[in-house]
């Protein structure tokens, strides 16, 4: 069961994520975490990759891609797999389905959480509160900024997914468990 899940940042990827993966024994692939434990290793990439995370931009496109390929053909990738927030631009989406293919893999489920913003700046701003540890991302205005490039960058990727017949989109203004019940009637 391979998965691609969609939302702007702060929508509930990481909870709804988790539910799938304990249901269906697949893993979750963040190019988020991955560049984070790059970050927290301080490699040359992780510190590239810093600089640019924390203006709220994106990292490119060949060492994302790189990243993907080189994680999905992992043994503990062999039930299925998440892609979370990933692919971020129609030219990643695009490159994604040469890999698969060359893989001879394919995405089972495209699905987009759909949530409004200022909900998504009351839900930062909560995790924030409530959160012993915090991301340097975690502050509106770096939020704003993510919500405009995802609106940029990730919007025509969406409509790419919609356009072949594979996007089913939900409604992440709901409580967590109705998000969760409508994701689990698309299997």
């Amino acid at each position: 069961m391979n998965i691609i899940l969609f939302g702007p940042p702060g929508a509930g990827k990481g909870t709804q994520a988790e539910i799938l993966i304990n249901k269906f024994k697949i893993v979750q692939v963040s190019t988020g975490d991955m560049l984070r434990e790059e970050v927290k290793a301080e490699t040359d990439l992780g510190k590239e990759a810093k600089l640019i995370m924390d203006n709220g931009e994106l990292v490119s496109d060949q060492i994302i891609m790189s990243m993907i390929k080189k994680r999905i053909v992992k043994s503990d990738c062999k039930n299925g797999f998440i892609l979370d927030g990933f692919p971020r631009t129609l030219k990643q989406a695009i490159e994604l389905d040469k890999v698969l293919e060359s893989l001879k893999l394919n995405i089972d489920k495209v699905i987009e959480i759909n949530v409004d913003e200022e909900l998504l700046l009351k839900r930062i701003i909560k995790r924030v509160s409530e959160s012993k540890t915090t991301r340097n991302d975690d502050n509106s205005e770096t939020l704003k900024k993510r919500i405009q490039v995802y609106k940029n960058d990730t919007l025509p990727v969406i409509k790419y997914y919609r356009d072949l017949n594979k996007l089913h989109t939900i409604n992440g203004m709901q409580k967590i468990e109705e998000v969760s019940k409508d994701i689990l009637k698309l299997f």
